[in-house]
């Protein structure tokens, strides 16, 4: 009798390995996470020759290995290549996710049209017919004579077909989608996930050519499967964004070839994604006049600077406890800054409600976003308008100073190609300043959050 596989149990979130199941994962503490595995699942496979013998084994000097310049594939779209740093590079394999509906397969779509320009593209897709696809670049306006499609989920015959044709470009469309005949699970499990990751990620640095997969999210909006797909993959994509509203952003949370720092901007239209080139002006276009409760924040994405609308709402509240809302702003980091308007500038909330938000749909998350929220919660409880041409932005720390920030200049020319005519920051940043910047707009240094409500409002 054929000796029976052994069953372990593998946590989705962090990949702990256990020889039962377990309700709460010891390792990151997430409840209902693992997943049954045997031990013909977890074969590791490996594509070209062989496996090589230790003796044939051999290691290069650093010296040794060619430096040469560094190729990337121009996608046709500028805020994708920005986020990649550059370009897609070639031989590099790129994980991208987002919440369903998102736009994810609208964007590499697009950029497939871009790169079928002067490159092949393949693109593998697991959950549409081709007809789909067809009906879909059409409403896209989608015309690339280098794009082929493939509706397959067999990835040893996916592989296969790449090794035979070698386009210079491939898409993935889903990861969740792939499966090996040979592991006994269904597709979008941990094992399966892993497994084809690795037969890509292989494939990818074998032929040199770069590999974009698409993966799920789950219900806390991680990516889907255990955290070695975005270990094994060269650079994590996601793609941000609330469904009610046009705006998305690309982030990049890993980059082995650029920064992580940069974001991209896109609409969602009719016609697909359309870049943002002026994300600043595109936040604070709607920006009412004449009414208390907002305030102008400039936040770095990277080397960008972006100027996005901060709203404060404070009333009384109707009940005991005060509620305290917050959406696109940190909420401890909110009551930390209410807890400072009481103490140290003496504007007292603790009998109201106090709402924040970041129109537009953005999450900013920079220190140097605090200085606009306190001065709109202020504005919000004194029923006084902030000037409509004053832009802020500093840190506030528990003393109840206005700390400086990095590349205030930046931020300051920023807000002078957009208009703006008051800037208020910390007086820590005024020496950093260029003399010239001084000229074409007023700058006010401040050190406590009373003395810049009242820059503000006049």
């Amino acid at each position: 009798m054929a000796q029976k596989n052994k069953t372990f149990y593998v946590c989705s979130e962090c990949g702990y390995v256990s020889p039962k199941w377990n309700g709460k994962c010891p390792e990151c503490g997430e409840w209902n996470t693992f997943s049954e595995e045997n031990e013909q699942n977890n074969y590791s496979y490996r594509l070209g020759s062989g496996v090589n013998s230790i003796g044939s084994l051999s290691a290069l000097k650093l010296d040794e290995i060619d430096d040469g310049e560094e190729i990337r594939f121009d996608t046709g779209t500028s805020e994708l290549n920005r986020v990649l740093g550059g370009g897609l590079v070639k031989g590099s394999l790129v994980l991208i996710s987002g919440d369903p509906g998102i736009g994810k397969s609208t964007l590499l779509l697009q950029a497939s049209s871009g790169l079928g320009r002067n490159k092949t593209v393949l693109y593998v897709s697991g959950e549409e017919s081709p007809r789909q696809l067809k009906l879909r670049a059409c409403r896209l306006n989608i015309d690339a004579g280098g794009l082929l499609i493939l509706c397959k989920t067999d990835v040893e015959a996916i592989c296969g077909f790449i090794r035979e044709n070698k386009p210079d470009v491939v898409i993935i469309d889903s990861v969740q989608t792939m499966q090996i005949p040979e592991i006994h699970s269904l597709p979008g499990s941990i094992a399966q996930v892993r497994e084809c990751a690795n037969l890509f990620m292989r494939l990818s640095k074998d032929l040199n050519i770069p590999v974009i997969l698409v993966g799920h999210v789950n219900k806390d909006g991680n990516i889907a499967g255990p955290k070695v797909l975005e270990h094994i993959v060269d650079c994590v994509l996601y793609f941000e964004g609330e469904k009610n509203l046009s705006y998305r952003i690309l982030r990049a949370v890993k980059n082995r070839f650029g920064s992580t720092n940069e974001i991209g901007v896109f609409e969602m239209r009719d016609n697909g994604l359309c870049e943002v080139l002026n994300p600043s002006k595109a936040l604070i276009a709607g920006k009412p006049n004449g009414v208390s409760g907002s305030c102008i924040a400039c936040v770095m994405e990277g080397s960008r600077p972006i100027l996005a609308e901060v709203q404060g709402l404070v009333c009384q509240s109707g009940f005991g406890n005060p509620r305290r809302t917050s959406n696109g702003f940190d909420y401890n980091r909110m009551s930390m800054i209410v807890a400072n308007i009481k103490k140290r500038a003496g504007f007292f909330l603790n009998s109201c409600d106090v709402y924040i938000n970041v129109a537009g749909g953005l999450r900013i998350d920079e220190p140097a976003s605090d200085l606009p929220v306190a001065l709109s919660l202020i504005s919000s409880l004194r029923d006084k308008v902030l000037r409509d041409d004053c832009i802020a932005f500093g840190e506030i720390g528990l003393a109840g100073e206005i700390r400086s920030v990095s590349y205030a200049e930046l931020r300051v020319r920023e807000a002078i190609r957009l208009g703006f005519k008051k800037c208020i920051l910390s007086a820590h940043n005024l020496k950093e300043l260029n003399e010239k910047l001084f000229s074409q707009i007023e700058i006010k240094g401040v050190s406590n959050i009373r003395s810049a409500f009242e820059e503000a409002a006049n």
